[in-house]
């Protein structure tokens, strides 16, 4: 099954930019590239005052040329795409969550049309963010043009979440042929003197960093022997500064849905949350594909 790469197109500039990201990875994965349309009703947008007025809700006309169009100029900046267009009846959330289900990348945008300038991701970005069932990547900062010389970087913690978080920033920074860079955020050190038994557990701390690394480091080299893997371990006063700060100089930020310490009712962990509304590079949210 060639799962295609999905993008929701609403015609806002912020969704234009997603689907600019979005044929870049369909071309990467040699996939095809599908643009979908959520709508609600007839109108296209919005609630009806009396929707019995109305019917059953159709495709909008409007909407129809907004994809093709988006779409052809698409393939025409993007040699070697194939697209395809669809309007699926529902909000545009769920139906980005509902397409994820058969995609191997869904692609959001920080706002969508109508969305408040003064939120860093809207709400649709963030549903699919936490609810989609294959990785999803988060076209942030809109205003920038796509990064493409930076390394993959990924926030490590030895959790299960993180696991996957590597192994697809690996696939990922193979894809791109640029290096990837794994990062541990540690907490920062203190210039004041401390008692010998905490000096001890901080190098202790520190083996068990260096540790860490190397473990992922000797996965990712065993699937992938000619990728650069850089080790960087960070500190800052937590893991979501350090990844964001560390973000300044990647092309790509790769997380996890839950770290170490994440709760298990929560579908992203407060970490993969800054990251998604602060970082300074598109994030690739690591969801299983289901």
């Amino acid at each position: 099954m060639n799962r295609p790469v999905v993008v929701g197109v609403d015609g806002s500039p912020f969704s234009l930019v997603a689907a600019e990201h979005a044929a870049r990875a369909a071309v990467l994965r040699s996939r095809p590239l599908l643009l979908v349309h959520g709508y609600l009703h007839a109108s296209g947008y919005g609630v009806p005052l009396n929707p019995y007025d109305i019917g059953v809700p159709a495709p909008s006309a409007e909407a129809q040329q907004m994809l093709e169009r988006t779409a052809a100029e698409l393939t025409d900046r993007w040699p070697g795409l194939t697209t395809e267009v669809r309007q699926i009846l529902g909000g545009p959330g769920a139906t980005m969550i509902e397409e994820s289900r058969r995609a191997d990348l869904v692609v959001v945008g920080s706002r969508g049309l109508g969305g408040f300038t003064g939120l860093l991701l809207g709400s649709v970005g963030a549903q699919v963010a936490a609810h989609a069932h294959c990785p999803v990547l988060v076209i942030r900062p809109d205003e920038q043009p796509i990064p493409v010389d930076g390394p993959v970087l990924v926030g490590v913690d030895g959790s299960e979440s993180s696991r996957l978080a590597v192994g697809l920033g690996a696939d990922e920074a193979a894809l791109r042929d640029v290096p990837l860079v794994l990062a541990h955020v540690g907490p920062q050190d203190g210039d004041r003197t401390v008692p010998e038994e905490i000096e001890e557990s901080q190098a202790a701390y520190q083996a068990d960093v260096v540790r860490l690394l190397a473990d992922a480091s000797a996965v990712v080299r065993a699937e992938h022997p000619d990728l650069v893997v850089r080790e960087h371990p960070v500190r800052a006063a937590g893991a979501a500064q350090g990844l964001i700060e560390a973000s300044g100089t990647a092309s790509l930020l790769v997380v996890g849905t839950r770290g170490r310490a994440g709760f298990t009712g929560l579908l992203l962990g407060s970490v993969s949350q800054a990251a998604i509304h602060h970082a300074h590079c598109p994030v690739l949210v690591a969801h299983p594909v289901s």
